[in-house]
């Protein structure tokens, strides 16, 4: 029987650890890598094509919505799982619209994860109970924030989506142009055009917005600091 080989992306190596003796329990499932940033997510997922990424949203570097968004666009038969501590609407959508093909809870027991991820292999989706209730009052919403988003112009592409969380996460340019690999001008216009579609026009607003759209949590701005 082939095993259905996993790629952990968690920022936390005990959370990691606990995921991947949970995981090697059960005999179908192999994990085949971790990953503990979003960034090293995608790389990793290009480099070992898993069947499927355990994605954790909050996590430095590149967040979990985005890897999401980056990994599907390069391996679009890799499927992705969303695990986070955080059920806010504003997660919810973006789950939703990163093409993910679940979102758990992490007090999810380890039978339901296991579960989720043969259902997901399937070609399903899968939610957490208390996600699945919320997902009809998201999915209105979520249309309406599209159009809005649409009429406005205001949808940010990955490259600014990455530098709206390195921004928020407290770096320069310089230092945002060295973890890009792009050049200091090419940040500082990556930032203008981001700072025009939203409309905002300093660092502190930019990270509340970062922070209201789950574009990275507060706890890791605790983190980092």
């Amino acid at each position: 029987m082939k095993r259905i080989t996993l790629l952990l992306a968690e920022d936390h190596a005990f959370v990691r650890e606990g995921f991947r003796k949970m995981l090697e329990l059960e005999t179908d499932l192999e994990v085949v890598g971790e990953a503990q940033d979003g960034r090293q997510a995608v790389a990793m997922a290009m480099e070992l094509n898993p069947d499927l990424v355990l994605m954790d949203i909050a996590m430095p570097r590149l967040n979990g919505l985005e890897a999401t968004r980056q990994l599907l666009k390069m391996s679009p038969a890799t499927k992705v799982l969303i695990l986070s501590a955080h059920n806010d609407d504003a997660y919810i959508k973006s789950a939703m619209e990163s093409g993910a093909s679940g979102f758990l809870l992490k007090q999810t027991s380890a039978c339901n994860v296991c579960a989720a991820i043969r259902k997901v292999i399937r070609g399903e989706k899968s939610f957490s109970s208390l996600i699945s209730r919320r997902i009809s009052r998201v999915a209105p919403i979520l249309s309406e924030f599209k159009s809005v988003k649409k009429n406005k112009n205001s949808r940010l592409t990955s490259r600014e989506t990455e530098v709206l969380q390195l921004i928020a996460e407290g770096k320069a340019n310089k230092e945002t142009a060295v973890e890009l690999g792009i050049s200091i001008k090419t940040v500082e216009k990556h930032r203008g055009r981001l700072m025009q579609k939203l409309d905002i026009h300093d660092t502190a607003s930019l990270t509340r917005y970062a922070i209201s759209t789950g574009i990275i949590e507060s706890s890791v701005l605790l983190t980092i600091c």
